[in-house]
């Protein structure tokens, strides 16, 4: 059974928690463009086109809602936190609107609008007026609550029983597209937002390019196979790769296998609460420099970082890479899949995730256990 979705009163207190970070940095405004931060803090889900449609949060003010005055009935119906309503007819700004709504003071803008929406600003507003929000919007998504949690772990769950079903599925033949196909259905007959978010099934050579390759082949004996997909609920995202071998996997593949099943571990013991992001990759490329493997990004080795974070975006901060210092925090989500590539043979991605409590980092789903047995232990997920 799949958990309750967000609920208005966690949407409000994320609205407070915005507004007391703008007031302590003296901010008149916030606007939030149709990205997953609108859903994040509003429940409204609204495709980005070039038309406007944003919340402006000022402290102490009624939430506001800008859109095209044609959408205001949708807009009005599809929002999950009451509020005003700021419209513009086509032959009008909506820069000029925000202009208007925000006098003086400066403005943070939500890092993922897209730069028209920049200009737009800078125009109206003067560019002196502007700032990025990311510093505002960031350490709040990044701290998931335990509704957040409830409907990550569920997503993932329906993620991974779909993958069982997947490699139960397959046959001499198959080409990728069909399995992911197969992987669409089992994803929508599980009860997830919909289907596959996304998946990419590499067979052979093809599962050296982390994103897969441009054919379509089929899948041969003696093939790795590499499948990684997700699902949302809610918004929440899942996303979990399996590696495994269709037949009997060579020496080579067992062994890199192995060493990608230890990096894995390796990078979940160093998530500690309190050390930065980057540490965590940084104990994996020690470790896998140790059995001759890269250094840093050199392969054979691991071409990317070691994870990301993950919420209402399949990819959002921080990440779990070189440079990036934030500390580790309760409620924080990672992935942790520190591929590793043979260049032009295979590749292993074993890809979990895991979030982090005040006893360390937990599992969302335990990692594949083996090669030669990927789901043993996973039992069926009606």
């Amino acid at each position: 059974m799949n958990p309750p979705p967000i609920t208005l009163q966690e949407r409000r207190q994320r609205l407070q928690r915005l507004e007391a970070a703008m007031e302590a940095q003296g901010l008149a405004a916030v606007l939030i463009d149709a990205t997953s931060s609108l859903r994040y803090f509003t429940g409204l889900v609204w495709w980005r086109s070039e038309r406007m449609i944003a919340a402006l949060v000022r402290p102490g003010k009624p939430l506001t809602y800008i859109c095209p005055r044609f959408e205001l009935d949708k807009v009005g119906g599809s929002v999950g936190v009451p509020g005003e309503f700021l419209t513009w007819e086509e032959h009008e700004s909506p820069y000029a609107l925000v202009a208007d709504a925000v006098p003086t003071g400066v403005l943070a803008v939500d890092e993922q609008a897209p730069v028209f929406a920049w200009l737009g600003l800078a125009d109206a507003l003067g560019v002196e007026r502007l700032r990025g929000a990311g510093a505002l919007i960031t350490p709040l998504r990044a701290r998931k609550s335990e509704a957040e949690i409830a409907l990550m772990t569920r997503a993932k769950a329906l993620t991974l029983e779909a993958h069982r079903r997947a490699h139960a599925s397959l046959e001499a033949g198959v080409r990728g597209s069909e399995v992911a196909a197969f992987i669409d259905k089992q994803h929508r007959a599980l009860g997830a937002d919909g289907g596959n978010t996304f998946c990419i099934v590499s067979f052979g050579q093809d599962t050296s390019l982390p994103h897969g390759g441009e054919g379509d082949p089929e899948l041969k004996e003696g093939d790795v196979v590499l499948i990684d997909t997700g699902c949302a609920l809610d918004g929440y995202n899942a996303d979990i790769t399996r590696t495994y071998v269709f037949g009997e996997p060579t020496a080579e593949v067992r062994r890199i296998w192995e060493l990608e099943h230890a990096a894995q571990a390796v990078a979940f013991d160093a998530a500690k609460l309190g050390e930065p992001c980057e540490a965590v990759d940084a104990a994996v490329r020690v470790f896998l420099k140790a059995e001759g493997l890269g250094p840093d990004y050199q392969l054979p080795g691991t071409p990317h970082r070691t994870g990301h974070g993950i919420g209402l975006d399949i990819h959002e901060a921080p990440n779990l890479v070189r440079g990036d210092g934030t500390l580790l925090d309760v409620g924080m989500c990672f992935s942790n899949e520190p591929m590793i590539v043979v260049p032009g043979k295979f590749g292993i991605r074993l890809e979990d995730h895991f979030h982090m409590t005040a006893a360390g980092p937990k599992w969302f789903t335990q990692p594949q256990p083996s090669l030669d047995e990927p789901f043993r232990g996973v039992g069926a997920l009606a």
